[in-house]
């Protein structure tokens, strides 16, 4: 089927803490995406150097390395139609002042530096992002007994 891949989505520190996890998972699955991998860490400042080495050179990565280091995530890999687009969609833009109503940024945060969600921007940063925290076996595979009335 076209289009099928799969993104890799984070939901930090503030989300987990205000306690919004189970509404970000339902709202991926009411776009009928898939959770083939989840996982709640606490992600070491190795792992966010690497994760965040495109923002290296800027002013605010160490601040955003501490901040990131300083609690819990749950980090997901999902898949679906389209999957890596249209989560994109749904978080709303980095900057709250530009965050549509009803995007999981609009709604809920205020301040650039403390965006409560990150998503893959492209299929190839969510190789790459998935790679750094899940191994392949633990992704997890399978066809909803709902796919066939959900996808072409």
């Amino acid at each position: 089927m076209a289009n099928m891949e799969l993104t890799f989505i984070a939901i930090k520190l503030d989300n987990v803490q205000h306690g919004l996890v189970g509404e970000i998972i339902k709202l991926l699955k009411q776009k009928d995406f898939y959770l083939v991998a989840m996982k709640f860490l606490q992600a070491s400042e190795e792992l966010l150097k690497q994760d965040y080495i495109d923002l290296k050179d800027p002013p605010f990565f160490p601040g955003l390395v501490k901040y990131m280091n300083s609690g819990p995530v749950v980090a997901m890999v999902w898949e679906g139609q389209n999957v890596v687009k249209t989560g994109r969609v749904m978080h709303g833009e980095t900057n709250p002042a530009d965050s549509m109503p009803g995007t999981i940024q609009g709604d809920v945060y205020i301040q650039v530096g403390r965006n409560i969600i990150h998503g893959s921007d492209s299929v190839k940063s969510a190789e790459k992002e998935i790679s750094l925290l899940f191994k392949p076996e633990e992704l997890v595979t399978y066809k909803s007994c709902a796919f066939d009335g959900i996808y072409e």
